[in-house]
C-alpha cells in the first residue's frame, strides 16, 4: 500500500513567496505527478518541463527534442524522496523558467476513505504564463500595481482581467485536482 507524502511546493524567487502544500501518493509516476503541480499551482501545462535531482533530470521522452531526460513516463516520486526534508526541483517552462522546489516535509499512512491527490494549504497566487520568468513577474507586479505607469493599460489588457498576486482558493485548486 502506497504512502502519502506531504509535499511543499515553493516557487523560487518569488516575492512575496508563493507555494502549495499537498498530500499525494508516493507511488505517482513523474509524469503523472507534473500534471499534478501543473493543477495544483494553475500552470496550463503547455511547456516543457523536468524534474532535476541535481544529478540526474526526469522528463518528457520526445523524439522531435533533443534532450537528455531520463524518462519520467518510467520511474516514481518515491524513487526520487524517501526521506524527510529531502528535496529535488520541479521546472516549467524552459523559457520562463519557472523552478519550484519540492521537499518532502512528511511521510504518513494513506487514510482510509480520503482521495488524493489535495492541497491542504498555500499561499499566492499563480504567475501568468509566458510573463517572463521570475524577473518577468517581478516587473508586471511593479506595474500593474502603478497605474500611473506608462505599460499599465497594455499589461492590464495583456492579462485580459485583473490580477491578484494574493488571490488563492484553496477549493478551486481541489476542484482542478479532482
Amino acid at each position: 500500500m502506497a504512502n502519502i507524502y506531504q509535499i511543499k511546493m515553493t516557487l523560487e524567487g518569488s516575492k512575496p513567496p508563493i507555494w502549495r502544500r499537498i498530500l499525494i501518493e508516493d507511488n505517482i509516476r513523474l509524469d503523472a505527478l507534473h500534471r499534478v503541480l501543473n493543477a495544483t499551482m494553475g500552470w496550463c501545462d503547455c511547456h516543457l518541463w523536468s524534474f532535476e535531482t541535481g544529478w540526474e533530470s526526469y522528463g518528457p521522452k520526445d523524439p522531435n527534442w533533443d534532450d537528455d531526460f531520463i524518462d519520467a513516463k518510467k520511474h516514481k516520486l518515491n524513487q526520487l524522496l524517501s526521506e524527510e526534508g529531502q528535496k529535488i526541483q520541479y521546472v516549467y517552462d524552459f523559457g520562463d523558467d519557472w523552478r519550484h522546489l519540492l521537499t518532502l516535509e512528511k511521510i504518513l499512512p494513506k487514510e482510509k476513505g480520503q482521495k488524493y491527490p489535495q492541497c491542504i494549504k498555500g499561499k499566492g497566487n499563480c504567475p501568468p504564463e509566458d510573463c517572463g520568468g521570475i524577473w518577468g513577474f517581478a516587473e508586471l507586479l511593479k506595474v500593474i500595481k502603478d497605474k500611473k505607469h506608462p505599460e499599465h493599460d497594455d499589461m492590464m489588457e495583456w492579462l485580459d482581467e485583473e490580477y491578484d498576486p494574493q488571490y488563492f482558493d484553496l477549493e478551486e485548486i481541489n476542484q482542478r485536482l479532482r
